[in-house]
């Protein structure tokens, strides 16, 4: 009787859909510094693909101490600079992995919270000026985006005249923007921060108790995720897992976190080098981990967190290419 074998590229396929579905949350990472030369006291890292680039910039944003776009890739001693046309100051906060990024830029250097800011696509250094119609016109104007996923579908949110925050989508390649996303428990603020190519987003809201919380966003149905015993929780980044990344503040510590938004629990996750605050913003695929954190002198230093392997998964991967020898084998002999 003649063997039927399953093609072993069908197999290998199995194999990393099996592994990739279960895959555990990492208990444990190891931290590399990221710091741009431009500014050496202040780095935030934003978002990262799956190849390894990360989008940020470096300078505070306080007056004279403008914000500089750029991205990185590894081993993240070189940087490219990038910066909306003409801008003053640019923040890259999300890419995908076709390297479309997003991002906000401002025209002036007034300080924080004091200069209007812009949202922006860039594919292959050609930049749109993205504003959602809904953004008030008297400055300081507040439209940024933050995060986009490989459909080209960015996020973002605006204030409105009434000083309102929501929510939205954009699409890029139609030029279009979606209906607000408000969370239905947020006092007035919701912030859709990171997106996945299933569509399902994660961000944060003002509650009614002056507390943030983080939700997700699945097709119109909001769950909020706290981590508890935290005053406030911000989800920032999701991967096609379904982790997502963020950060908490309890008392006085801002501790990043590493979250379920299927089991919805959360894992506090500290740059060693952190002096009380470690934030998370951007995760990719591998589960690489894009943030910052401060050191003891006070200075912002930007960051990639790569998880380490547990010793169960690195037995899995070792069972898994047995099974794909022994396959091989079979299908020689078959033939």
């Amino acid at each position: 009787m003649k063997r039927t074998l399953v093609p072993w590229y069908l197999a290998v396929g199995a194999l990393v859909l099996a592994c990739g579905t279960e895959r555990a949350h990492a208990s444990s990472f190891t931290f590399q510094n990221i710091v741009n030369s431009g500014d050496t006291t202040f780095n935030q890292e934003l978002g990262i693909n799956n190849s390894g680039t990360i989008s940020g910039y470096f300078g505070s944003g306080v007056a004279g101490h403008p914000n500089k776009g750029y991205t990185t890739t590894p081993p993240y001693t070189s940087f490219t600079n990038e910066n909306f046309p003409g801008s003053v100051q640019t923040q890259v906060t999300g890419l995908n992995n076709l390297e479309t990024t997003v991002g906000f830029w401002s025209n002036t250097n007034l300080g924080v919270g004091s200069d209007s800011n812009f949202g922006f696509v860039d594919q292959s250094g050609t930049f749109t000026n993205v504003n959602n119609p809904g953004t008030a016109t008297t400055p300081p104007v507040f439209n940024q985006l933050l995060g986009v996923n490989d459909g080209d579908i960015a996020v973002g949110f605006y204030t409105d005249a009434s000083g309102a925050t929501h929510g939205y989508t954009y699409n890029i390649g139609s030029a279009t923007f979606s209906s607000n996303i408000d969370d239905p428990h947020a006092n007035g603020s919701t912030t859709a921060a990171g997106i996945n190519n299933a569509g399902l987003i994660v961000g944060f809201y003002l509650d009614t108790s002056g507390n943030t919380d983080g939700f997700i966003d699945n097709g119109g149905t909001f769950t909020t995720l706290d981590v508890p015993g935290a005053t406030s929780t911000f989800l920032t980044g999701v991967n096609n897992f379904g982790e997502a990344v963020g950060f908490d503040m309890t008392g006085a510590v801002t501790h990043g976190i590493v979250c379920s938004t299927t089991g919805l629990t959360c894992v506090q996750v500290d740059d060693p080098s952190g002096i009380d605050a470690t934030v998370f913003n951007g995760v990719n695929d591998k589960g690489q981990i894009a943030g910052f954190y401060t050191n003891g002198v006070g200075n912002t230093i930007g960051l990639v967190a790569t998880p380490v392997p547990e010793p169960s998964s690195v037995a899995l991967l070792g069972g898994a290419l047995i099974g794909l020898g022994a396959i091989l084998r079979r299908r020689r002999q078959a033939s």
